[in-house]
């Protein structure tokens, strides 16, 4: 029987350091220590940084400069470094995020979470057996970090963070600049792991307290999730995994050819057996009959004139990608971007992008409830 879906070890802290932006001129075929010397915490950084991998996308108005990775944002200056990868894949692949991307959104990720689902999870961990020596949070696809530096200062009690992701290069920068406390003033710590996370077993979250990620689910397929939900129900432990998208866009004034842009970008996003805007639902329903009780949430991006950056790369990405799985669109593309740009520009666009945020509360690990 399933539940119903509900809509509603090391020590030390790691200091702040700058972001990918102020430190771009480093080189490429080392990786900086993972904390500075006299600090304590504990990072772990393996493999050497990859130089950037390239990407091909004709010229029109959705490649910025630098170039555009379609429905993924800017891919960076050239001979930028390569991002988060969540399966094996062919070298010749160009990354799914690009570092100036993932700082550009964490501001709007911040102010898109759902805050209501962190009473429930609060509930949860504070009833967690075996909890006085703190929560052991395992992030997925972590990116630079954005998702811990959201949550982490808004839980009580003492944290180890262990952060995933496939680049060594979003792995450093996730560690040294991740919270020093938690919101009652207890130490985080951290740890990195450079892997996988589409194959997650329950061994691998042995002892974990709760799992997170953030803009993770539409980049998986469904036996990928089913194995993400079985590996979270056997470890016995929640999963909160925010922004996954909704397949659902208001431009503000409205334009005739804004549904096509859309269900073209829809489409896009699915390719390859990736479930993009079905992925919330098929993980609810995987959650709930691995007998998890879940909840859903909306999560939107607001986009207004405040982040006219933010919406001018998310506008190239969408409409790059939409051209990409329709090239038929690209010459009423090129005119209907050119126009939102100019609009954006001067502030009089609005984009509301919805996402929805998942928290999932398995039943913990020997029946406790």
């Amino acid at each position: 029987m399933t539940n119903p879906v509900t809509t509603t070890q090391q020590s030390g802290a790691i200091p702040a350091q700058p972001g990918p932006r102020e430190v771009m001129g480093m080189t490429d075929d080392v990786i900086p220590g993972a904390a500075p010397r006299g600090q304590s915490g504990r990072v772990q950084a393996t493999e050497a940084v990859l130089p950037g991998l390239g990407s091909s996308v004709e010229s029109g108005p959705w490649q910025a400069p630098g170039g555009v990775i379609p429905g993924a944002g800017p891919s960076g200056k050239p001979g930028s470094r390569p991002t988060v990868k969540l399966r094996e894949a062919n070298p010749d692949d160009p990354p799914r995020y690009a570092p100036e991307w993932l700082e550009l959104r964490e501001p709007a990720d911040a102010a898109a979470r759902a805050h209501e689902l962190l009473d429930p999870l609060r509930i949860r961990l504070a009833n967690l057996p075996g909890k006085s020596g703190g929560v052991v949070i395992h992030d997925l696809g972590c990116g630079t970090g954005s998702m811990g530096r959201w949550l982490a200062p808004r839980l009580d009690g003492a944290q180890h963070w262990i952060l995933h992701d496939r680049d060594p290069y979003l792995l450093h920068f996730a560690a040294v600049s991740s919270p020093r406390s938690a919101a009652d003033g207890s130490r985080v710590s951290v740890e990195t792991r450079r892997g996988d996370v589409a194959r997650l077993t329950p061994d691998a979250l042995q002892g974990a307290s709760l799992v997170t990620a953030s803009a993770l689910l539409d980049v998986l397929t469904r036996e990928e999730i089913d194995t993400f939900a079985a590996a979270c129900a056997g470890a016995g432990c929640p999963a909160l995994l925010t922004l996954s998208v909704a397949g659902r866009v208001e431009l503000t004034p409205s334009h005739p050819l804004d549904a096509e842009i859309a269900q073209a970008f829809n489409d896009h996003q699915r390719r390859g057996g990736l479930l993009g805007p079905d992925a919330v639902t098929a993980a609810a329903e995987a959650f709930s009959e691995h007998g998890a009780t879940v909840r859903l949430h909306p999560s939107p991006w607001r986009l207004g004139p405040e982040q006219a950056a933010l919406t001018e790369q998310w506008l190239r990405g969408w409409v790059g990608a939409a051209v990409e799985e329709r090239p038929e669109l690209r010459a009423e593309a090129d005119v209907y971007l050119t126009n939102r740009l100019a609009a954006c520009a001067a502030g009089e666009l609005r984009v509301l992008v919805h996402h929805v945020d998942l928290l999932a509360l398995s039943r913990p690990a020997g029946g406790a409830s």
